[in-house]
């Protein structure tokens, strides 16, 4: 009975500890951004909306505001809602909340803030994303037009085999769109029927719904205790040891007949670097080549496709829509032609489709998360140094606000009274600021052209009685419910 007694003492004890280490950790600066109740140690993890946590945080800022406050564990994050927060925070305040926050997910897959493009702060990042963007230049958009172009052809003999009968898209355009960063990484494409390639793309697949799901988060809320647990958010770390596989296989071919003064794609030319960068401190070394390269066909591939997803399943939805942008195109190129990026500025409804997809598909639902750099304010609330800061770009995208007809898909979200193409500053499926998507001329390029191309060649329709959907399975990406078409050619 003693024993008994000292144990329940002893864990009284140790809860009344952990109780006071909360409550100091709670107590928030002055002028702090409001935010809902939390529980004690576990915060706001256990109230977010699992399948749609952008929804559940877009209504949160219409209780407190544009900036608000939820804790994840003992963590604090400071959401940012609307254009012109989101604006203030990304642009306004670029060099103040360009660096990534600590997390113990990141921590595990780069070591650390000091590897990678995405993920990475100070010199790495900046020489890193300086390097790839010069590398998604040479053997990207100055060749590329062509790539895809030749992709297309194969996509369009994929949905031909088809024989007009219903189908699953999704594995031909992850197929179709992954080759186009294979080329640029790995200097060639791969088979669609490739088991090793359809591997890497379910792994990437698998990744990107599981980095944004509530697996993640309390894995970021959790660490210690969920590194010991089973259960989903192990699949990312299994994910990422069989892609690796896959990226140091390649690097290993490529040492074999690497000329350094000709190199062939982006792993040639990060080796050739590392060798005369060796102790700069820049990032060349292998062990960071596997890791971007892991970023660039992430980034690479899955956004794109799930941007071609939706596409379909909107122009399937709203079929006169469909009619016009293919009078378009019969117009302007014709029913033979290959279309080309010169044809685009000739061509303002399908551009306009194209960014009226962008804008509904919300392929990335929340930004990437920041960290201020130092004391600052948004929105009148005080921000203090080291605080994380995640933009939603959700509330961007739909910001009422902004958009006429925020929650309809419009395409004259995009046109002026003449019919004519206009930018609209809130459009920012890409981010903005010192952090944005490094890849946007490429995906804008492959977006055109692969619609074009698509709708040239093929009417699309669905399974007669199904209604396709459009709320979407949602991680770090949002990806449409699965679906099947049919692709009757033109």
């Amino acid at each position: 009975m003693k024993k008994e007694g000292e144990k329940r003492g002893l864990l009284l004890l140790i809860f009344t500890i952990l109780l006071l280490v909360y409550f100091l950790n709670k107590k928030d600066p002055p002028n702090f951004p409001p935010g809902p109740p939390a529980l004690p140690l576990l915060g706001n993890i256990f109230s977010i909306e699992v399948k749609q946590p952008h929804i559940y945080l877009s209504k949160l800022a219409d209780v407190y505001g544009n900036v608000f406050c939820i804790r994840l564990g003992r963590h604090k994050t400071v959401f940012v809602s609307g254009w012109k927060m989101v604006k203030e925070a990304l642009v306004t305040q670029a060099d103040n909340f360009a660096d990534r926050p600590f997390s113990p997910m990141v921590d595990r897959i780069y070591r650390g803030n000091s590897a990678g493009l995405f993920f990475s702060n100070g010199t790495v990042w900046r020489r890193q994303r300086r390097f790839a963007m010069a590398m998604l230049r040479t053997f990207g958009l100055s060749r590329t037009e062509q790539s895809i172009c030749e992709e297309s052809r194969h996509l369009h003999e994929a949905m031909k085999g088809e024989k007009g009968e219903p189908f699953d898209p999704v594995p031909l355009l992850n197929s179709a769109v992954a080759n186009i960063i294979c080329q640029i990484v790995i200097g060639r494409r791969l088979d669609y029927r490739d088991p090793n390639f359809q591997r890497l793309l379910q792994n990437l697949t698998e990744m990107a719904y599981l980095e944004g799901s509530i697996w993640a988060l309390l894995y970021e809320a959790f660490p210690d205790l969920m590194r010991r647990l089973p259960g989903p958010h192990n699949n990312i770390f299994s994910n990422l040891k069989s892609v690796e596989t896959f990226i140091r296989r390649e690097i290993e071919e490529h040492k074999l007949d690497l000329d350094p003064s000709n190199p062939r794609d982006y792993i040639d030319s990060f080796l050739a670097e590392e060798n005369h960068n060796r102790g700069s401190e820049q990032g060349f070394e292998e062990a960071n080549l596997v890791l971007c390269c892991l970023d660039l066909f992430l980034a690479g591939t899955e956004t794109t496709s799930k941007t071609l997803q939706w596409g379909l399943i909107y122009l399937i939805k709203n079929p006169h829509i469909q009619d016009d942008v293919q009078a378009e195109i019969d117009r302007v190129i014709g029913q033979t032609r290959q279309p080309t990026m010169a044809d685009r500025p000739n061509m303002s409804y399908t551009d306009a489709v194209i960014h009226e997809i962008q804008r509904m598909g919300n392929i990335v639902p929340l930004n990437g998360p920041r960290v201020a750099a130092k004391d600052t304010t948004l929105g009148s609330y005080f921000i203090p140094k080291g605080t994380s800061v995640m933009p939603n770009l959700t509330s961007v995208l739909f910001d009422k606000t902004e958009w006429e007809t925020p929650d309809t898909f419009n395409p004259k979200h995009f046109l002026d009274a003449g019919g004519r193409f206009v930018r609209r500053e809130a459009f920012a499926p890409f981010s903005a600021g010192k952090r944005a998507c490094l890849g946007e001329g490429l995906a804008r390029m492959e977006l055109f052209l692969f619609f074009a191309s698509l709708l040239q060649r093929f009417c699309f329709s669905t399974v007669d009685g199904v209604e396709l959907r459009t709320e979407g399975i949602t991680g770090a990406t949002r990806t449409p419910y699965p679906f099947k078409i049919h692709a009757k050619a033109r």
